[in-house]
């Protein structure tokens, strides 16, 4: 059965138990912003990225393996709630994953990715499914011993064997999970491709909003003056142009391209692998959103730069990389607004903070603006001219 074939007879609404389970990853973002904002230095960073692969490709794992049971299957529902809960110890001990809670963190991490991988190499509907997850299972146990190692020893050697963990979980993902003389081909691998189309597009606005959470907790905590509104504003201003470079004609974009293309499972794998980049893009935008808010009237520094104006501007070049590789348009203007914004980042290191964040609500207005023009004419051109790019 083909990929395409099998979008279009497999077409499941995404259910409340599977909003429910990305409910999680809510207090995962939130962890990981407060986890940078507490230690924000260049090992700081380098530890939130290794938690944050770990946590995105928890949710990449099992939205896979829910979407390809099917979460009607008693199985499917089981492994989703008994995930969940063992997902929330995985998250409360991330602040404290580099310190006393080493072990709860990747006892629960492992167990949840080791568990779940099992289940789908056993349940999976077709023999295709079910040697790509023993596949997968075979990456996941030889990252098992690098975390392992990483949480008996100290807190500065773990860094680089949690690294050299993580960077297996991910190369597994954006590779496929290859071994020697067996591969992935995405044209005859059957996926219900709507599905996990709507739960990436579900997960992109979990992300978006946990940033407004966060830009709540910083109001509250901060003196209630016109400064400290005004910032709030503009934070809450930036995120409705990020939301709207995609939700913007954007979406339709990509439901257009998938419907036409030959591989829409291979448009799908592109955009799991560009949720790591948004990803980390929002936990930095959120924590240089509560720097801002907190003091909009201090000095610049080249750390608020790059969190206020770097975190747009990886989220605006993930998905430049994105829109090149399959519709083949609408992304050179988010790469020109990738260049306005590194200009602005500059400049952003002598301004207040709040004169920054005035900066760099008007780059994304403008882009915003620019991006949905470009949307409709390529939803348009697609909609002409079946696309073949994956």
């Amino acid at each position: 059965m083909s990929s395409v074939h099998e979008s279009k007879t497999l077409r499941r609404d995404v259910s409340p138990l599977e909003l429910f389970y990305d409910l999680v990853f809510v207090f995962a973002v939130s962890q990981l912003s407060h986890h940078l904002l507490e230690h924000l230095t260049w090992r700081g960073a380098a530890e939130t990225a290794v938690l944050l692969v770990a946590v995105v490709g928890t949710w990449v794992f099992t939205s896979y393996e829910a979407t390809l049971l099917g979460i009607d299957r008693r199985v499917t529902r089981w492994m989703v709630v008994v995930v969940m809960g063992i997902g929330l110890f995985a998250n409360s001990a991330i602040p404290h994953a580099f310190q006393d809670r080493a072990w709860a963190f990747v006892t629960a991490l492992l167990f949840v990715l080791l568990s779940a991988g099992t289940v789908t190499a056993l349940a999976a509907r077709t023999e295709v499914q079910r040697e790509h997850y023993r596949r997968t299972l075979v990456w996941m146990a030889a990252a098992a011993p690098l975390w392992i190692v990483g949480a008996a020893v100290d807190s500065g050697p773990r860094l680089w064997w949690w690294a050299a963990a993580a960077l297996i979980d991910l190369s597994g993902t954006w590779l496929a999970h290859p071994l020697p003389g067996r591969t992935f081909r995405s044209r005859e691998f059957p996926l219900d491709v709507p599905h996990m189309l709507e739960r990436l597009r579900l997960f992109l606005i979990i992300l978006l909003g946990e940033t407004v959470l966060t830009a709540g907790r910083a109001m509250s905590d901060a003196p209630v003056d016109a400064p400290s509104m005004l910032a709030t504003a503009g934070v809450f201003t930036a995120l409705v142009c990020l939301w709207a470079t995609y939700f913007g004609g954007g979406e339709e974009v990509v439901t257009t391209f998938v419907a036409h293309t030959t591989d829409p499972v291979g448009a799908v794998r592109l955009g799991v692998n560009s949720a790591y980049v948004l990803m980390a893009a929002l936990v930095a935008f959120a924590v240089g959103s509560e720097l801002t808010i907190a003091h909009p009237l201090g000095h610049g520094s080249a750390t608020l730069a790059l969190l206020l104006f770097g975190g747009p501007a990886f989220y605006l070049a993930t998905a430049a990389w994105f829109y090149r590789t399959t519709t083949g348009g609408a992304w050179i203007e988010r790469l020109i607004a990738c260049v306005a914004l590194a200009a602005g980042g500059v400049a952003a290191v002598w301004l207040p903070p709040l004169a920054s964040l005035a900066l760099l609500d008007a780059i994304l207005i403008v882009t915003a603006t620019v991006l949905a023009r470009a949307h409709r004419k390529l939803t348009l051109s697609l909609r002409g001219a079946p696309a073949t790019r994956a």
